[in-house]
């Protein structure tokens, strides 16, 4: 049994990857040739419209995404000129309460001079009322203490009345003297 083993194995073909079998060939052949066609009958248009159906989609997204940066760009420039706006808009508010605040001040300082004027004229009115008073009231002690010493000098009680008015017009012409 080992001879013949060893006889059929001298004869048949030596295997090897690197051997070409004639039949084995022309049905690998025949099975891909049919596999490519059943592939570009069927698959082939599948997978193409899948493709094309890919690229359209990304198409439409640059166009979306350019589109959109167009408008984040626009609105960044809105934006950008909103800001600027609201900052002129509140130094102009901040120009404009100074401003006020200014006016307020001076307002309130010329209230208080005008206030200041006013006591201070009021106690200068004050001071003379109490100054004219006083000079009546020593007016009028200097009369009874002239009566008094006339009486007292002369020995006799003068009429009250018109002693009073004879010593006020005497102290009249004193007033008018300069």
């Amino acid at each position: 049994m080992l001879s013949l083993a060893l006889v059929q194995e001298s004869h048949a073909p030596a295997a090897g990857p690197l051997t070409v079998e004639g039949g084995l060939m022309i049905w690998t052949i025949v099975v891909f040739l049919l596999l490519l066609a059943i592939l570009r009958k069927f698959a082939w248009p599948a997978i193409l419209g899948a493709v094309q159906a890919r690229e359209q989609a990304l198409e439409r997204q640059l166009d979306e995404a350019a589109r959109d940066r167009a408008e984040a760009a626009a609105l960044l420039a809105e934006h950008k000129k909103l800001v600027a706006d609201a900052r002129g808009q509140a130094h102009a508010i901040i120009v404009e309460a100074r401003t006020a605040a200014e006016k307020e001040r001076a307002l309130a300082a010329e209230r208080t001079r005008a206030e200041q004027e006013e006591l201070l004229a009021r106690a200068r009115r004050e001071i003379v009322a109490e100054r004219d008073r006083a000079v009546a009231d020593l007016r009028r002690e200097a009369v009874d203490i002239s009566l008094a010493a006339a009486s007292k000098l002369i020995g006799e009680r003068l009429g009250a009345d018109t002693d009073r008015r004879l010593v006020q017009e005497y102290l009249a012409t004193l007033d008018a003297r300069p």
